[in-house]
């Protein structure tokens, strides 16, 4: 790229800004036409849990923005009064989805990007830059961090829990390092479960169809003593391969078992304990040798008091194992501790403080290939910071702010700091306004540094011993409008990136060596748009509507000519379409349309598609369900090289659910 156009190209930044202040403004002048912004009523109150969801039904859309989220802030609040571009996923909407998995469930965030890879791996990222390796997306499973430092990133197919466990999954599309540090640079995806009080009884359901050729989940809660419950599940499933294009099957069909408890002692008023915990285990055929082998596991407990009605403090503590064998890849066993402490306070009638501090351990062991090495290939690494966040009330009810940072230390480029500042301004009984800006970074994980490709010399790929963390600064501007019926959400954001990951020459004009750098700059900006409307008592639709531009460049001396495409498989469009609808007789209808533009760097086209669910309940406490997925067409590609690609089938599933 020349300079000429590296010029152009900075100075087109006001323009994108215009363009993208120029849609904020058209958005606020459509949502503030009289006849939406209407007089909303009182704000209905909910537990830091959320809403239970046998309520989720027959909440108006006015209540359902405000189920109580804590990921903006790491205290609960309204989520219409959150000053971030943030979606939940409530377990009314898993339950009346097709998903049978969590990736399928994050389907229902607009404000994602998901794309099936083939029968067990998924790309999954926020604000563009995805790949089956995403690494600037957070991603968290009751406060334990679910992460692998081998790229900074999510093995998606180990994910699992049952999905009638879950309470709700808060997405973040934008930066979250304040509060949850680094790696949250695009977004967060909080997955929280329900508490053991709210799982009492037995649940059995299981099922098989075609894609998904088996399935099965069994849970019992209970109580054991004064102020204590618990409860226990395991699971299983099967699934089919995923097609090559030709049709052909891919012989990559897998199985996986999962088990997994918890236990709440209330011991007092204001001490609470939480302990809980998982263990899995599975095998994934290849193409090419022998089976892809993994297991794991994983214990919590976490302690919270409460000093009064403003004050709170909580420890928590967790261990995570993952153990993976790819044959002729590599190998790789994790172990992971943590601890972690918050404390939440009330400073007088102003100020509402949050304050945190945190250590990680990493010890990770990989074995070696001939194809590949990570060198060393055992380390320990030491993860240790802490964060502060003022939430300021500047007018009641009307003005906020709030200003926070994190300050995390980390082995291989020390001392980081992520600052942010936001603002929330209701404009109207009926109408919120936010922006904030944000600065997060991507630390550099065990890729960018220690990967070699062969595994031995000479080499073809590098690690680059001086990599250094990926910036990004943030800015967003949103508005929310909400009513009995109606509530809409528009995010519009552009962000700056710097020293992002680059292949650079060693010695030109020689093709190899290749090693690692922090080469490319870029930026990207966009908008998203939501809306939420209940049609009648018994019918509620949902939309969402994405639009993103990345642009990636070299920065001055970066011999790298990838543009960064390696890692940045993106649609420039998605919108999404969910109707929920009661029928008579008992019968429940729950229909998903999207459509996904091509990604064409990957020359991946863009498709539509479409998934049902139709579902019979006799007795309150049974429901039986057929769900079909992918129904507009035969099979479809959503991720991957023509190469390598596999093709996504039509999938039909039947299920049975019933509670004792």
């Amino acid at each position: 790229m020349t300079e000429e156009m590296l010029s152009a190209r900075r100075s087109g930044r006001p323009a994108l800004l215009l363009r993208v202040g120029a849609l904020v403004a058209l958005s606020l002048v459509i949502l503030a036409h009289p006849v939406l912004a209407q007089q909303d009523d009182t704000i209905a109150q909910h537990s830091d849990s959320g809403v239970p969801a046998a309520l989720l039904k027959t909440l108006s859309v006015e209540a359902l923005m405000n189920v109580v989220v804590t990921s903006v802030s790491k205290r609960a609040q309204p989520l219409s009064h959150a000053a971030s571009a943030i979606q939940v996923i409530t377990q009314e909407d898993i339950r009346r989805s097709s998903a049978t998995n969590l990736p399928e469930a994050l389907r229902l965030a607009s404000n994602l990007q998901v794309a099936q890879v083939d029968s067990r791996q998924w790309a999954i990222s926020a604000r563009g830059f995805n790949s089956v390796t995403a690494n600037k997306l957070l991603v968290l499973i009751d406060g334990r961090a679910v992460y692998t430092p081998l790229y900074s990133g999510v093995f998606w197919d180990v994910q699992d829990l049952p999905l009638q466990d879950v309470d709700r999954i808060e997405v973040i599309s934008g930066p979250g390092a304040t509060l949850w540090g680094a790696n949250a640079v695009n977004g967060v995806i909080n997955i929280i479960t329900k508490k053991a009080q709210d799982t009492r009884g037995l649940l059995v359901s299981g099922g098989g169809g075609t894609a998904l050729r088996g399935f099965g989940t069994a849970r019992f809660g209970g109580t054991a003593g004064a102020g204590v419950r618990y409860r226990v599940y395991g699971k299983g499933f099967a699934r089919d391969a995923a097609e090559l294009p030709t049709g052909l099957g891919a012989s990559d069909d897998w199985h996986m078992g999962q088990g997994g408890f918890r236990v709440e002692w209330q011991a007092s008023e204001i001490n609470r304990l939480t302990l809980q915990g998982d263990l899995y285990g599975g095998r994934m055929k290849q193409a090419v040798g022998e089976d892809v082998d993994v297991s794991g596991g994983n214990a919590i407990g976490r302690w919270s008091h409460s000093f009064s009605a403003t004050s709170d403090a909580r420890v928590q503590v967790y261990y995570d194992r993952t153990h993976r064998d790819l044959p002729g890849t590599f190998a790789e066993d994790l172990n992971t501790y943590d601890v972690d402490f918050q404390h939440r306070t009330q400073l007088g009638d102003r100020h509402a403080v949050v304050w945190g501090l945190g250590y990680r351990l990493l010890d990770d062991h990989v074995t070696n290939s001939p194809a590949l090495a990570f060198l060393p290939a055992d380390v320990v690494r030491h993860w240790f910071g802490g964060f502060i966040q003022d939430e300021i009330t500047l007018v009641r009810d009307r003005l906020g702010m709030a200003l926070g940072a994190k300050v995390e230390h980390n082995d291989y480029t020390g001392l980081e700091v992520q600052p942010s500042g936001r603002v929330n301004w209701r404009v109207s009984p009926s109408g919120t306004l936010w922006s904030a800006v944000s600065r997060a970074v991507r630390a550099p994980s065990r890729i960018d540094r220690e990967l070699f490709v062969p595994g031995e010399p000479p080499y073809a790929l590098a690690g680059g011993p001086d990599f250094r963390s990926e910036e990004e600064i943030a800015y967003e501007l949103g508005y929310r409008l909400q009513r009995r019926a109606l509530a809409v959400s528009l995010a519009t954001f552009y962000n700056r990136y710097q020293g992002l990951r680059s292949l650079e020459q060693t010695n030109p004009p020689a093709a190899f060596p290749v090693v690692i750098g922090n080469g490319l700059d870029g930026q990207s900006y966009g908008a998203e748009l939501t809306a939420n409307y209940r049609v009648t008592d018994g019918w509620r639709v949902r939309a969402g509507y994405t639009e993103l531009r990345i642009d990636i460049w070299p920065s001055p001396g970066s011999t790298d000519v990838s543009g960064g495409s390696g890692e940045n498989h993106t649609p420039n469009r998605q919108f999404s379409l969910y109707s929920s609808a009661d029928l008579p007789a008992n019968l429940r209808l729950d229909g998903g349309f999207r459509y996904v533009s091509e990604i064409a760097n990957q020359q991946v086209p863009g498709y539509a598609e479409l998934d049902a669910r139709l579902t019979w309940s006799p007795r309150a406490e049974v429901a039986l369900s057929v769900a079909g997925q992918n129904l507009l067409h035969r099979r479809h590609v959503e991720f991957g090289s023509p190469a390598t690609r596999r093709a996504i089938e039509r999938g039909l599933h039947g299920s049975v659910e019933w509670r004792f």
